[in-house]
């Protein structure tokens, strides 16, 4: 999963994925969010950061969410058992 708005359209989508049965993976250096720190958000660093390690502890029977950086992406499927 990467894309725009970390707080908003990533978040809802892992967690719909995940909810749904799928693995999720969220490439951490991927996605991002605009400043709306005037509004008493978190910087977008800090927003981005809380997602990537809260994320890649996901863990639900028989699915698990991760967090890997773009070099870390692989296709491959994974073994199951």
């Amino acid at each position: 999963m990467t894309g725009a708005q970390t707080e908003a359209c990533i978040r809802g989508t892992i967690h719909a994925a995940f909810t749904l049965g799928y693995d999720v993976t969220l490439v951490g250096d991927a996605h991002t969010t605009q400043d709306l720190t005037a509004y008493g958000a978190p910087a977008p660093a800090e927003v981005v950061a809380h997602t990537n390690l809260y994320w890649k502890e996901q863990r639900a029977p028989g699915r698990r969410g991760d967090t890997v950086e773009t070099a870390k992406v692989s296709f491959a499927a994974r073994a199951v058992g």
